[in-house]
């Protein structure tokens, strides 16, 4: 049986998770779930109450249903043939370019360079500490659009730093079957991140420090 996580998104910038050019990749934040779901698995993001777009709380931003799992050395070594897009170029006039989330760089060897991205060296224990990169191509991304969740899924809700799993077990088909029900085609953004990174003068995201604290919590979870 799939497991479902679940957790409070503090900020939806577009970088995790990341779900542009038809693929949706969590490689960045979060590092517990990365550590531990597994293909089939599915991940859940509701909004926040205090979300820059308004209150997101109890709607869904996205969900993924994990189809691959890699290694973050791995995630880099296949990103030049797979997904160029990935690696992020943010002197792009492209915001996509600019969050690409594939930003450790193994070429060196095991200890990776931090690539010039949303996330700066604050950030760089705890994304390394998740060890790998889930994908899917079989996700809904709903972003400053998100949907409101049935009263019977409320319970999936996570409102506090961290995340909720065996929770959520009693909800599993549950959820499955409302996201399917949409009828919606899979693999496609619905909406646009809610917070856009301002990067004039980019120094390092704005949203890292409130990232950062929610990473560390969810992995002393």
């Amino acid at each position: 049986m799939p497991q479902l996580y679940s957790y409070t998104i503090p900020i939806d910038d577009g970088a995790a998770p990341n779900p542009f050019f038809g693929m949706c990749t969590l490689a960045i934040c979060k590092p517990k779930i990365r550590k531990t779901a597994q293909v089939g698995d599915w991940v859940v993001g509701i909004g926040s109450k205090n979300a820059p777009g308004g209150d997101f709380s109890q709607k869904l931003v996205y969900a993924m249903n994990i189809e691959e799992k890699m290694s973050l050395q791995d995630y880099d070594k296949s990103a030049t043939a797979r997904w160029p897009h990935r690696i992020p170029d943010i002197t792009s006039m492209a915001l996509q370019d600019r969050l690409g989330d594939c930003i450790y760089d193994f070429s060196s060897g095991d200890i990776p360079i931090q690539r010039s991205s949303v996330h700066d060296q604050g950030n760089y224990d705890t994304d390394l500490s998740g060890e790998n990169v889930l994908i899917s191509r079989d996700f809904y991304y709903f972003g400053n659009r998100p949907l409101s969740l049935p009263e019977h899924l409320l319970a999936i809700c996570h409102p506090q730093q961290g995340h909720s799993k065996d929770s959520n077990d009693p909800y599993v088909q549950d959820f499955i079957k409302w996201i399917r029900s949409l009828s919606l085609p899979v693999g496609q953004a619905y909406g646009w991140p809610d917070y856009i990174i301002d990067w004039h003068g980019f120094k390092g995201c704005a949203g890292c420090a409130i990232r950062k604290d929610d990473d560390q919590k969810d992995n002393a979870h």
